[in-house]
């Protein structure tokens, strides 16, 4: 059983290729692929939110 409380994205449909994040214990989230349950990223808060930005500005991701 997984230790985590998994929640799927809004914008995931039924069946394959959904997101799912978590929050652990230390307040860090984890995301994983509905296909690739057993893989779990840990991404650093601020990579994510960057990741996040870009993705709500559009692509592609600027070049650091």
């Amino acid at each position: 059983m997984s230790a985590f409380l998994w929640q799927k994205s809004s914008y995931s449909h039924q069946g394959a290729n959904c997101l799912n994040i978590a929050a652990s214990n230390d307040g860090t989230l984890r995301l994983r692929e509905s296909d690739t349950p057993d893989v779990v990223l840990a991404p650093a808060a601020r990579s994510l939110g960057a990741l996040l930005r870009a993705i709500k500005s559009g692509w592609p991701l600027p070049v650091p």
